[in-house]
C-alpha cells in the first residue's frame, strides 16, 4: 500500500505536466477541429525559452529567499509570452490559409511544423540533452509513508489552478463567449460580428502560453530538456485530451492525470514496466475509444458540415 500511494503521487505530478499540454490541444481542436501536432514542440520550446531567460539572469542553481518569486515569475511569464507569440505565428503562417482546405492538408502541415520546430531547437541548443537549473528548492514533505517533493506539489497545483482559470475565462469573459460561439458555428459567429481570425489567433496564443508554462515546470521537475522531448510528451498529451474528451477542458485535465497514473502504475507493477508503459497507455486509449468514442467527459455531437 505504501508503494501504491507513493506511485499515486508520482503519477499525479507526471499527469499534471501532460494535462497542461493537453489543454492547448483541446482548445485548438474545440475551435477549428485541428489536431495541432506542433503543440508538443511548442512545449519543448517553452523549456528552451525559460532556460535562455534563466541563463540571462545568471541563474545556475536553486534560488532562495524573496528572489525566488521574482525569478520564477519573470521566467514563466517570458516563456509563456514567447510560446504564445510562436503559436500565433504558426497559426498565421501555416494554418490560416488552410482553414477551408480538406482536413488532410492542415494535418500534414501540422506534422511539418513539428519537424521545423524540432530542427530549429536542435540548431539552437544542439542534439544532446541540456541541463536545466533546479531554481526551486525541493524540500520533502513526509506524510506517513509517502514522500512528496515541493516540485511535485508545484506541478499538481499549477495544473489545477490553470484549469480553473481557463474555465472561468472561457465561460465568464466576452472573449470566452466568442471562442465558444466560434467553436459552435464559425459562420454564424462571423455574421454576429465576431472577428473569427482574432478569436482563433488568441486561442493559439493562450494554448501555446500554457505549453510554455508546462515547459518551464518540466525543466525544473526533470532537471533537463532536449529538443526531441515534445514528440513523446505531445503524443501522450494528445492521448490525454482524447481520453478525457477532446474539446473539453475538464476532460483534458482528467485525461492528463489518468495518463500519468497509468504510466506510474505500469512502471511499478509490470515486470520491466518502463519498457511497456507506452503499450499500456495506448491500449487503454484504444479500449476507451472502442466503448466511448467521445472520451470520458466528451459529448456525442453531430458532425459539422
Amino acid at each position: 500500500m505504501d508503494v501504491f500511494l507513493q506511485q499515486l503521487v508520482n503519477g499525479l505530478s507526471l499527469g499534471g505536466i501532460y494535462a497542461l499540454i493537453a489543454l492547448g490541444y483541446t482548445m485548438v481542436y474545440g475551435i477549428i477541429e485541428l489536431i495541432n501536432f506542433a503543440h508538443g514542440d511548442v512545449y519543448t520550446l517553452g523549456s528552451f525559452f525559460a532556460l535562455a531567460v534563466l541563463t540571462g539572469l545568471g541563474v545556475s542553481g536553486e534560488v532562495h529567499g524573496p528572489a525566488l518569486i521574482g525569478v520564477v515569475l519573470v521566467t514563466v511569464l517570458a516563456a509563456m509570452l514567447c510560446c504564445g507569440l510562436t503559436g500565433v505565428l504558426i497559426e498565421r503562417l501555416a494554418y490560416r490559409r488552410l482553414r477551408n482546405a480538406p482536413r488532410l492538408a492542415p494535418l500534414i502541415t501540422a506534422i511539418g511544423m513539428s519537424f521545423i520546430l524540432e530542427n530549429v531547437m536542435q540548431l539552437w541548443r544542439g542534439p544532446s540533452p541540456v541541463s536545466f537549473p533546479s531554481v526551486i528548492p525541493n524540500p520533502i514533505v513526509h506524510l506517513g509513508p509517502i514522500d512528496i517533493g515541493a516540485k511535485q506539489i508545484l506541478v499538481i497545483v499549477t495544473a489545477v489552478v490553470m484549469m480553473f482559470a481557463l474555465q472561468l475565462f472561457i465561460y465568464r469573459t466576452r472573449l470566452g463567449k466568442a471562442m465558444r460561439a466560434t467553436a459552435q458555428d464559425r459562420d454564424a459567429a462571423q455574421l454576429m460580428g465576431i472577428d473569427i481570425n482574432t478569436t482563433i489567433a488568441l486561442t493559439f496564443l493562450i494554448g501555446s502560453a500554457l505549453a510554455g508554462a508546462a515547459g518551464f515546470i518540466s525543466g525544473v521537475y526533470y532537471g533537463t530538456t532536449w529538443f526531441f522531448n515534445g514528440f513523446e510528451a505531445g503524443l501522450k498529451a494528445f492521448t490525454a485530451a482524447v481520453l478525457g474528451g477532446i474539446g473539453n477542458i475538464a476532460g483534458a485535465m482528467l485525461g492528463g492525470f489518468l495518463i500519468g497514473l497509468i504510466e506510474a502504475m505500469a512502471t511499478q507493477y509490470i515486470p520491466q514496466g518502463a519498457q511497456w508503459t507506452n503499450v499500456v497507455v495506448f491500449s487503454v486509449l484504444v479500449l476507451v475509444l472502442i466503448f466511448r468514442p467521445s472520451g470520458l467527459l466528451g459529448e456525442s455531437l453531430p458532425e459539422k458540415v
